[in-house]
């Protein structure tokens, strides 16, 4: 419940001009984009002599290129980075999970491991996101932002209090979640694709908003913070429905934040101390 109204009164409360950043959201896409096809090689390579499957190694490449942006993501951005981090944290979300939410039904569907037709996965891809509560918020801010809509002051102060509780709440959730995970013996490719997330996509994230900007100091600040983020929760929970990578992907969610831990922290305190080259190129 206060995830969607974080993201809602960000969006809500940006002007419109910041949200309609087509360049920005294209950079940041494409290097999560790019992030999965070498997790997905990666994985291929790993299971290729074990008859590992296209099933498998897809909620591998997702373990190494969608980041916890929704639980610790909002947090940590605007703990580092202040207001200037909201927009591109709400836009960096939304087209994140839109197109993990698209690439893994699509890809299990094509490795049979969904049992439905092409229309069936397509319409599940399509359920999922109309009915994501994030995504859903996300949308109702940037139209009551485009219509300059203003709630009622009782709902909006409600949603104030509950905008300021997501990120403590969150980051207690994701420590107890990660807790209770079962860690048993991890093929070598785990901290292999958890090195991925965290090095590999933040350093390809600075490189396409090099090539794509110029784009302000705190949105590429932004965006190299949330691609260093280690892999999110929805990674075991996609496992668990296809019922495959199941052991894998609780230990790679409990690994990439083990990791993250000397990883995030360097490249937060290179972000707060400008030592981050952002762009690469001037």
């Amino acid at each position: 419940m206060a995830l969607p109204a974080l993201f809602y009164r960000i969006l809500a409360q940006t002007p419109l001009e910041q949200l309609n950043q087509a360049r920005f959201i294209l950079a940041t896409t494409l290097s999560t984009f790019a992030a999965f096809v070498l997790a997905l090689a990666i994985a291929l390579f790993a299971r290729r002599h074990r008859g590992g499957t296209l099933a498998e190694a897809t909620i591998a490449a997702t373990a190494g290129s969608y980041g916890n942006v929704g639980y610790m993501g909002p947090g940590l951005a605007l703990s580092t980075l202040g207001s200037d981090a909201a927009a591109p944290v709400a836009l960096i979300f939304c087209f994140d999970s839109l197109l993990l939410f698209s690439l893994v039904p699509s890809l299990m569907a094509v490795a049979g491991s969904s049992r439905k037709s092409a229309l069936a996965a397509a319409g599940d891809v399509v359920r999922r996101i109309v009915t994501n509560p994030f995504l859903v918020a996300s949308a109702l801010g940037a139209l009551s932002a485009a219509l300059h809509f203003e709630p009622p002051v009782a709902l909006d102060r409600l949603m104030g209090f509950l905008q300021s509780s997501a990120a403590p709440c969150a980051l207690f959730v994701l420590g107890v979640t990660v807790a209770l995970r079962p860690f048993e013996r991890v093929p070598w490719e785990v901290p292999a694709l958890a090195l991925v997330k965290l090095t590999v996509h933040p350093a390809i994230a600075l490189l396409m908003l090099s090539l794509l900007g110029p784009f302000a100091g705190p949105w590429m600040a932004t965006a190299v913070l949330l691609a260093a983020l280690p892999p999110a929760l929805n990674v075991f929970v996609m496992a668990r429905q296809y019922d495959v990578w199941v052991a894998q992907a609780s230990g790679s969610v409990l690994i990439g934040t083990l990791m993250s831990v000397v990883t995030l922290t360097a490249i937060m305190w290179a972000v707060k101390t400008q030592a981050l080259p952002l762009p690469l190129f001037h």
